[in-house]
This record gives structure tokens, C-alpha cells and sequence, in this order.
């Protein structure tokens, strides 16, 4: 193979075909004055989420001319992609807000309803059919933190005495109002949950077969009470399309689909970076100033009281350390970035095992020892090389004994320093640990114990143990007496 054919071969490994654009095609079609026919047919090849997108850059006009050429119910699906559906629902009647409202599955009518003032919230509901609104009342009676504010009632559900070609019916019949049909659901005569029954199997099944020996009777389910990141934690262990959704009567009352555990999942991260950050809830791009604000100001009241109580160690320390050691506070914020560091390594692992239900008793007791001796270890190594290099700068590349005329050689400096390393490393370690598992003991979420809590809490033990160890060493070697 000669060079050039090399340099072909590389070339069409690296090209990577240019794709098509296609929020830009739709917007093309609003600059041809289609009608609505021909608009219809052209946005038929097109997802709902590529509609969504060109939303907002249409005007009232055209986004007009666009939900006539959909229709209702392709509107209420492309609705569904929305983040912030309001200002649209606002530029619609009551009537027709209500009607693609109602054809929405019940959990996005839900986000979508939860967005209006209340209001308009109650006029359109009262335009809407009681079952849709039952359907809607019965997801909004469960509260944010409950699995059932995050279920659908799209599912299909049959009496587990159904013969097979019963069952083929029911879906059929059942398949153009409620669409996620992979996995049925089979039901007692009391209308409790019995097992599922996967579509394929349905359709391989003769006629003669007996329901029940397609029907998995041991299926996993949910109950519509559980939290969800309880629940989440038995979801992501099955690759199942949907998850039945129990009363505490063991009713089925609802489902949650793959694609509902992705979008939990999603919002269970969300607000864990924003705890984590120091927010009291997740924060929108979009969202006014003073409501970022509302979010921000209540751990920032809380860092600054503890921040001032660090000042006020500090300043404590200061009265009583003489000027010709005042070379220690050069090294104050290696020690304070070093345990902040360690401190947050520890909270981001200890956050992630706390997120395993089957994390308990002796598993808790070994991972502490363990991220003890991390810490240890990991001081061992940054106090005996911070200990030589200090030594040596302070040594030879300043002019600080000379200064002074204190008796107190460079290493003797690093040695506090060092010291100092290895104690605050391992207590990083140790309060990284301990306040998030601490916090869930008591029933607060782990996330709360943000980075910003852990650095300023370690914070304030680094300053004690720093300059406490250096008061100490240097009283015990004569430097200076101090009444401890």
C-alpha cells in the first residue's frame, strides 16, 4: 500500500458526513406559503421534538397556521417536547388550549397545567372531560417526591381470564387511544394487578393458548407512594419498556415507561448538581434574576456565618502568634484548597454508594475505615512532599530567618505545614464521609451537604488544626512560651 492510498484511507475514516437539518427544512416551509394540505403532508415526515424546536421561531401568525395544519392531536405531541409550553397555551383559546390538553397522555398534562397561572388552570379543566380530568387529578394527587407524580395512565390492561384472541382484541381496540402497548397488563377479577404480558408474545400465542402461560406473574412493580429515588434504584436494575404503578391495594392505576425513568433520572441529577452547588433547587437557564436569587441566597446566609466564624479563629490565632512567624499565613490557603479538596473527593463518592439501597450496616462502618485510610495515606504522601519542598524554599529562597532574627529554621516551617497536611486531609476525609451519611440517617437528602458546606465546615477545623498544631510544636521546642 503506497502513501496515497494510506492518505485516502485516513481521510475517509476521519469525514463524517454532513447531516440534515431539519428544523431548518420546516422553517423553509413557512417562507413558501404552503397550504395547509400541502403543509400537512411536507411536516407528516417530521418528529414531533424537530416541530417543537422551531417554535419559537415562527411568529404568532405562523405558529397559528401550524396547529391547524396539525391538527389536535399532533399539537398536544408536540407539545410534549416543550420545557416552557405557557406563552403558547396562552396565545390559544380556552376551548382549544382544553381539547389539546386532553389529548396529551395525563403526565404531560400534567407538567403543562402545573405551568399556568391557576386561573386559566381551572378554565380550561372545567372544558375538559372527567375522565381526562380524573386521570389528572389522580397524578397530581401524589406529591413531587412520590412515584406516582411521575406515572402515566396509558396502558393497557385486560382480566388475566381473557382467552388470547379476548386479549388481541382488547389491545386492538384499546391501541388508538392509549399507544404504549409493548407490555400489557393482566388483572384479578378484583381488578388487582396479577403479571404482564409482553405484546410479541400476545401475537406468537394461538388462540387455544391459556392466557396465564404467557403472563408473568412475578413482574416487578412499584407502589404509587414509594419516593422516588427509592424507586429509581430498583427500576434501573430491569431493561423493562414499562413498570406497574400500585395503590396500596394493589390496584394498577398506572404505568412508568423507559422513557419516564430517563426524564426522572434526568431531574434526580438536576437537583443534585444544584444541592451539590449550594442551590436550594435547580435553577433554570430562562428564569427571572430575583427567583435565581431566591435559590442562591439561603446557603450563601449560611456559608457567610460560618465564613465569619473562621475569620474570627483566625483573627484569635493572630493576637497570639508573634510577627516573626507570620510566614504561616503565606501557607493558610494550601492547607484550607488541600482540605477543601480532600473534602469534596469524599462527598462526591459517599454521595454516590448512598444512592445503593443494599448500602447499610457493616457496608457503611468498611467504607469509612476506608476513606480513613485514603485520607491518610493521601496525607502521608502531599505532607512528606510539601514537607521537603517548603523546607527547602523557605530555606534557601527567601531571606525569613534573616529578617526575623527568630532561631527557626525552614523545615522546621514545613514540618507545621506538613503536620498540618496530613491532620486536616484525613478530618476532610472523615467530614466528607460523615455529614452526607449523617444527613440521610435523619432523612435529609445527601446532596444537601453540598461543596460549598463541606469546604467551609473544613474550613473551619483546618484553621484550628493548623494554626493549633502550630502554636503547639513551636511552645514545645522553646520558640515562644503561650499559655495553653
Amino acid at each position: 500500500m503506497n502513501e496515497e492510498e494510506k492518505n485516502l484511507i485516513e481521510e475517509e475514516q476521519i469525514y463524517v458526513p454532513e447531516k440534515r437539518d431539519y428544523e431548518q427544512e420546516i422553517l423553509e416551509f413557512f417562507s413558501s406559503n404552503l397550504s395547509l394540505k400541502n403543509l400537512r403532508e411536507k411536516l407528516s415526515d417530521y418528529h414531533e421534538n424537530d416541530i417543537a424546536s422551531i417554535l419559537p421561531r415562527l411568529t404568532k401568525e405562523q405558529r397559528s397556521h401550524l396547529y391547524k395544519a396539525l391538527g389536535v392531536d399532533r399539537v398536544s405531541d408536540v407539545f410534549a417536547y416543550l420545557d416552557e409550553v405557557e406563552e403558547y397555551i396562552e396565545e390559544l383559546d380556552s376551548e382549544k388550549a382544553a381539547d389539546i390538553i386532553e389529548s396529551m397522555d395525563a403526565d404531560d398534562a400534567v407538567d403543562v397545567l402545573d405551568e399556568l397561572e391557576e386561573e386559566k388552570k381551572e378554565e380550561i379543566i372545567n372544558l375538559m372531560e372527567k375522565e381526562s380530568v380524573a386521570d389528572i387529578q389522580l397524578i397530581d394527587s401524589y406529591g413531587e417526591d412520590e412515584i406516582g407524580s411521575k406515572m402515566t395512565t396509558n396502558y393497557i390492561s385486560f382480566k388475566k381470564t381473557f382467552t388470547v384472541k379476548q386479549a388481541m382484541r382488547a389491545v386492538i381496540k384499546e391501541a388508538e387511544e392509549n399507544d404504549n402497548i409493548t407490555t400489557l397488563y393482566a388483572l384479578n377479577e378484583d381488578d388487582t394487578f396479577y403479571g404482564a404480558i409482553q405484546l410479541k408474545d400476545l401475537i406468537r400465542a394461538r388462540d387455544t393458548t391459556p392466557l396465564d402461560d404467557i403472563i408473568t406473574t412475578s413482574y416487578p412493580y412499584v407502589y404509587a407512594k414509594e419516593s422516588v429515588s427509592a424507586c429509581l434504584e430498583q427500576l434501573k436494575d430491569y431493561s423493562e419498556d414499562s413498570i406497574p404503578v400500585l395503590n396500596k391495594d394493589n390496584l394498577l392505576i398506572g404505568v412508568i415507561t423507559s422513557n419516564d425513568i430517563v426524564e426522572v433520572v434526568d431531574e434526580e441529577l438536576g437537583e443534585d448538581y444544584a444541592k451539590l452547588a449550594g442551590l436550594t433547587e435547580e435553577e433554570d437557564v430562562n428564569e427571572p434574576v430575583f427567583k435565581s436569587i431566591k435559590k442562591r441566597i439561603p446557603w450563601l446566609l449560611i456559608l457567610l456565618a460560618l465564613g465569619l466564624v473562621v475569620s474570627s479563629v483566625i483573627t484569635k490565632f493572630q493576637e497570639n502568634i508573634p510577627m516573626g512567624l507570620l510566614i504561616l499565613y503565606s501557607f493558610q490557603s494550601l492547607i484550607l484548597g488541600m482540605s477543601g479538596n480532600t473534602g469534596t473527593q469524599s462527598l462526591g463518592v459517599t454521595i454516590r454508594v448512598l444512592g445503593d439501597e443494599d448500602f447499610k450496616g457493616k457496608d457503611k462502618i468498611k467504607f469509612i475505615l476506608k476513606e480513613l485510610r485514603v485520607g491518610l495515606l493521601n496525607g502521608l504522601i502531599i505532607g512528606i512532599i510539601s514537607f521537603v519542598f517548603i523546607g527547602l524554599y523557605v530555606t534557601y529562597l527567601t531571606d525569613y530567618p534573616k529578617d526575623y532574627g527568630i532561631p527557626l529554621y525552614g523545615f522546621e516551617i514545613s514540618a507545621c505545614i506538613g503536620f498540618s497536611l496530613v491532620a486536616t486531609t484525613v478530618m476532610a476525609s472523615l467530614i466528607g464521609t460523615l455529614i452526607p451519611m449523617g444527613f440521610k440517617k435523619i432523612g435529609i437528602d445527601p446532596a444537601v451537604a453540598s461543596g460549598p458546606l463541606i469546604t467551609t465546615v473544613n474550613d473551619l477545623i483546618s484553621v484550628f488544626t493548623y494554626y493549633g498544631l502550630s502554636l503547639l510544636l513551636f511552645v514545645q521546642i522553646g520558640l515562644f512560651s503561650y499559655p495553653l
